[in-house]
């Protein structure tokens, strides 16, 4: 990559600030890594990014949810009417019609607008994801989950059914509504310790990506995985390839994404480095904008490292560029077993 030319591009930092490197792609990688379809590239270079506790990711959504209680108002203020003045006269209001009886009692409306939450593990360190909220219908929600967040929405009849990928062995999910409603889901994941696991998360029509480049692959190969490469579940379950997968519900206003990337380090058939890079693309939603984003790496001992970034987006004339930042998140080494 010799061709490309490089500049400086000025970022501002979340934290204290270390260096992180990033480079614009020419238009001849660009299409190497993203198909002949791929707009020119120019190239770039600088960045910075800086460490951060897993619930420094946008604090208006990241809340510390210590119990989610179901509330009502209970107590109604009355509204003073005041004296006839001025030639203003009172008007008096008919007493309210009396409202048709129900065949439901309090008690039967409450049990149907209860929610509950259901969690299964599955293999993979994967875990099936169950709500039931039947008063809650086509109701945006957001998925809390070891400083993992994003955001969905349950159907028509108030459900949402998701795979998710935990992240502690004794996982905790937390599925809160705008309103405060919600419910709570937890699972013990036994084959956790058998997995590799980094995710990237960022609010709206960032642009970011998380590329994994397994065992010397370059980009196109079979073993360069990111959200446009078809899923391998058969090759995560055997250790032969890793996994990338999306979550949250990107048709939403401002909505929280994130992208996790697994490899089954305890049954890996090879041994060697997987190379780790997050991307942004340059589009007419984020160009000449400050994007930000938070990645989060399951370590050995059990604990989460997180680190946040905000970068700086050339303008709109360099729609369709890719900005490729390769330290963010650590290359994963990998034993073969």
């Amino acid at each position: 990559m010799s061709h490309k030319k490089e500049i400086v591009t000025a970022v501002g930092t979340l934290a204290i600030a270390v260096g992180i490197g990033f480079v614009m792609q020419s238009s001849d990688s660009a299409q190497q890594r993203y198909g002949e379809g791929a707009r020119p590239q120019v190239a770039i270079q600088g960045m910075i990014a800086s460490p951060g506790a897993a619930d420094s990711f946008d604090s208006d959504v990241m809340l510390e949810v210590q119990e989610i209680e179901l509330t009502s108002a209970t107590d109604v203020a009355a509204v003073p009417v005041p004296d006839a003045e001025g030639g203003v006269e009172r008007a008096s209001v008919p007493e309210p019609a009396d409202m048709p009886d129900t065949d439901q009692s309090p008690e039967i409306l409450a049990e149907a607008c209860e929610m509950t939450a259901v969690a299964k593990a599955v293999p993979g360190a994967m875990v099936s994801l169950m709500l039931d909220a039947p008063c809650a219908q086509n109701e945006r929600l957001t998925v809390h989950h070891n400083g993992l967040i994003f955001t969905h929405t349950t159907n028509s009849d108030g459900a949402l059914s998701i795979m998710v990928p935990a992240l502690s062995e004794e996982a905790v999910f937390i599925m809160a509504f705008s309103n405060g409603d919600g419910a709570v889901a937890q699972i013990s994941v036994s084959d956790l310790a058998d997995y590799e696991r980094v995710a990237l998360q960022w609010r709206g029509n960032a642009g970011f990506q998380l590329h994994a480049r397994e065992f010397g692959a370059d980009y196109g190969d079979a073993g360069h995985v990111w959200a446009g490469t078809e899923p391998d579940v058969a090759g995560l379950q055997t250790g032969n390839t890793g996994y990338l997968m999306r979550l949250g519900d990107a048709d939403l206003p401002e909505p929280l994404v994130a992208e996790v990337y697994t490899f089954a380090s305890g049954m890996a058939a090879a041994s060697g480095t997987i190379d780790l890079s997050v991307e942004a693309e340059v589009t007419m939603d984020n160009c000449g904008l400050e994007i930000e984003a938070q990645s989060l790496e399951k370590m050995a001992d059990g604990g989460i490292k997180s680190r946040d970034v905000t970068l700086a987006v050339p303008s709109c004339d360099a729609v369709g560029t890719f900005l490729v930042l390769n330290n963010l998140v650590a290359d994963l080494k990998v034993a073969s077993n």
